[in-house]
């Protein structure tokens, strides 16, 4: 299967996490209108983030299939990260936006009414959720789908919240003290708001060329530093969404032939390739004895020696 067919198979679980966020929003609401409960509100609108996270999802996804062209001529993977971007952006505002109807609630408390039927609902959508999430992110982290994952931590996390939500509205059921309804409903806020930070920042690094994990790295050094008789240095790492790109420069004798080095780098780059799935693999082939070979280890490539002189 290509990894154009790969990206349609994805969006399949994108429209998976369209349709759970429908009826859970539509649960969740349905508990707060018998209700009353701020935490259940809480909980309601953040199912309606999950909506537009998912449309985004499914946006992103439907984006980073498109193959290479020529002015994106390293794919479109980097939209996924603008896809859990906005996803942050959304759950941040959310949180906002419970902090102000439970500071309300705080000090305007309300009686809840039929709590039973109103944690029932609850929890049967943080059920779908669960099932849902679950999937989003085996296979989010299986065809390395940033945005794909993303999603599914984020129906994760509000499952948790609503294990938080149902905590309040019994606790508020067993004490008759409505303060709590709000109170949970604030920390709720909180957490939702330590989700958008990290997604956030996940987001960010990813958009300005984050390496790759420090194992993964360890792990490509230790390959390249398995071959006897050649050097290499200049070695960079770099994700986008669901690809990576790695880049490295090889030293060996200046007497080999043309064909050798070539047969050594085809070898490195597959040895590569197996440590970094989805990975595009860079390699610059240098003579051993040649002092300009040490003069493009860092990003920007110094001049020779005798260029410095001259600007001198």
């Amino acid at each position: 299967m290509s990894k154009m067919q790969n990206r349609s198979y994805l969006r399949r679980y994108a429209w998976l996490s369209i349709l759970a966020a429908l009826l859970t929003m539509g649960i969740k609401a349905t508990g707060y209108w018998l209700t009353r409960s701020v935490g259940l509100l809480s909980d309601a609108l953040e199912s309606g983030v999950n909506l537009v996270a998912a449309v985004s999802a499914l946006a992103a996804l439907t984006i980073s299939a498109q193959p290479p062209d020529e002015e994106h001529a390293y794919g479109h993977q980097k939209v996924e990260y603008l896809s859990s971007g906005a996803e942050g952006g959304l759950i941040a505002l959310a949180a906002i936006s419970i902090i102000i109807a439970a500071v309300q609630r705080l000090l305007d408390p309300q009686p809840l009414a039929q709590l039973g039927l109103g944690l029932g609902l609850s929890a049967s959508a943080s059920l779908i959720n669960l099932a849902v999430g679950s999937v989003l992110i085996r296979i989010g982290k299986r065809h390395h789908s940033i945005a794909l994952e993303a999603d599914g931590q984020h129906l994760m996390t509000d499952v948790w919240t609503s294990v938080g939500v149902l905590i309040g509205v019994g606790l508020v059921a067993l004490s008759g003290w409505s303060i709590l309804d709000p109170i949970v409903a604030i920390l709720v806020a909180l957490q939702i708001s330590f989700t958008a930070y990290r997604l956030l920042r996940r987001s960010a690094l990813g958009l300005i060329d984050t390496a790759l994990p420090k194992t993964q790295v360890d792990a490509i050094k230790s390959k390249l530093n398995s071959y006897e008789g050649v050097q290499y240095h200049a070695l960079r790492t770099r994700e986008a969404g669901s690809r990576s790109f790695i880049s490295y420069h090889i030293q060996v004798p200046g007497e080999w032939s043309v064909q050798r080095g070539h047969d050594l780098l085809e070898q490195m780059e597959a040895e590569v390739r197996a440590l970094a799935p989805n990975a595009t693999v860079f390699t610059h082939l240098e003579p051993l004895e040649d002092p300009r070979s040490w003069s493009d280890q860092d990003l920007d490539r110094a001049p020779p020696p005798d260029e410095e002189a001259e600007a001198i």
